[in-house]
């Protein structure tokens, strides 16, 4: 067949383009297209292990950080990179700084590597009573055992923080919507705390999302998320995410390269692409939440209801200054923690009987998910940590979903008022 009659865009192997060798040789080294010249729209995932070098010098200097590239994807992957791309894009908005970021194969190993890289032995956390329980567990069941103490305090107030950084603090941490009382951190004023004491700002943004709220606008060093829950939002990936200053991001890298909890590509591309509906789904998620949350106040059966889009809320102020506010109105987040009347057992009954809202582990999926909050995400909590917490042993932390907001709450009450 001549050139002028050969078909364009058809995979055509000619006579001395063949691998000499035997089978496992030719089937080993079959050859590869040349990478496309016109950039794909959706994002390519590169799914594998190794990358391959022009030479042993090359090999040894992107290793090496002397040359970008990847080597390895333990170490890197361009897959992940760009999923922690678009998260450093919309966490860094409206900074005057340049902000990195860094993929994880879940929260807890983003979460981990973070205060192992900034802990060592002998030196001291300030984290706040009512954190997530599994940065407890790290707190208390980790770094405890190699020396590093531990003070809780009211996370929403700055002055307790102050009054607690001591010379030895390496870290001071908060989350932006706690988990699961829902109280708001004044991001400002502990900003203002840490770089008076010279102490990293690092924020779970988890129960918020860049959509609701960006820490690093407002004076945190770091922000970290599970990535799992809002970013993914389909409750069919795990990964975690850190993004925020530069130098601190490299250090925390060089951890996660030694410790090895990266992001596989697959997993990365299904976080990616979740980014992508993220301004979205919160949206609909937040407005969806304040419509529970406001049917749901003044039922009888309901002793406490937290949520920071209601008046009575004690951050309400705050969160109005901190947070997003989209053509829906003001974003104030998708977890609505509800602590029925009647003790513990009653939260585990309120749970049992939703015939929308599943019992389910995580949060920020399409599904309303439910949990009996002392039970699951805090039994690392004994009764003096969930006291201290401001955590009533009935509560139950209800998810807000996609689905229609009268739905949920004829769900809802009708399962309070067979309590």
């Amino acid at each position: 067949m001549s050139e002028r009659n050969r078909p364009l865009n058809v995979p055509i192997v000619e006579p001395g383009d063949k691998t000499n060798g035997g089978e496992g040789t030719r089937a080993v080294h079959t050859p590869r297209p040349a990478p496309p010249r016109q950039p794909p729209v959706g994002l390519p995932t590169y799914r594998t292990s190794t990358f391959e070098f022009e030479s042993a010098q090359q090999y040894a200097d992107v290793l090496g950080d002397r040359e970008g590239g990847y080597t390895y994807s333990r170490i890197d992957n361009p897959t992940a990179d760009a999923f922690a791309l678009g998260v450093a894009a919309l966490e860094g908005h409206g900074c005057d700084r340049p902000i990195a970021a860094q993929p994880f194969a879940s929260g807890m190993a983003a979460i981990s590597t973070v205060l192992l890289t900034l802990c060592s032995a002998g030196r001291h956390v300030v984290a706040p009573n009512a954190a997530y329980g599994g940065t407890y567990g790290v707190l208390e069941h980790v770094l405890a055992r190699f020396g590093v103490d531990r003070t809780y305090v009211d996370g929403t107030d700055a002055d307790a923080v102050r009054d607690a950084i001591t010379d030895r603090t390496a870290v001071v941490w908060a989350e932006t919507i706690a988990n699961p009382t829902t109280a708001v951190a004044d991001l400002p004023a502990l900003a203002a705390v840490c770089r008076e004491a010279g102490v990293p700002l690092v924020v779970d943004n988890t129960f918020a999302s860049p959509v609701v709220c960006r820490p690093l606008a407002w004076g945190a060093d770091l922000v970290v998320h599970s990535a799992t829950k809002y970013l993914g939002g389909h409750s069919d990936v795990t990964g975690g995410v850190i993004a925020g200053d530069v130098d601190l991001v490299a250090q925390v890298r060089r951890v996660r390269i030694d410790l090895g909890g990266s992001l596989a590509p697959d997993d990365a591309f299904l976080l990616h692409r979740g980014l992508a509906t993220l301004p979205v789904r919160m949206s609909r998620h937040c407005a969806t939440a304040l419509a529970v949350a406001d049917a749901l106040a003044g039922h009888p059966g309901i002793e406490r209801i937290d949520y920071p889009g209601l008046p009575a809320h004690p951050q309400h102020e705050l969160a109005g200054k901190l947070f997003e506010a989209g053509a829906e109105g003001r974003r104030y987040g998708a977890i609505v923690t509800v602590t029925p009347r009647g003790g513990r057992d009653s939260g585990m009954r309120l749970c049992d009987g939703l015939r929308l809202g599943r019992v389910a582990t995580s949060l920020g999926g399409v599904h309303t998910l439910v949990s009996h909050v002392a039970s699951t995400t805090h039994r690392q909590f004994d009764d003096a940590a969930l006291a201290a917490a401001g955590i009533p042993p009935a509560a139950v932390r209800i998810s807000i979903g996609l689905e229609d907001p009268e739905d949920l709450v004829a769900d809802l009450t009708a399962a309070l008022d067979r309590l």
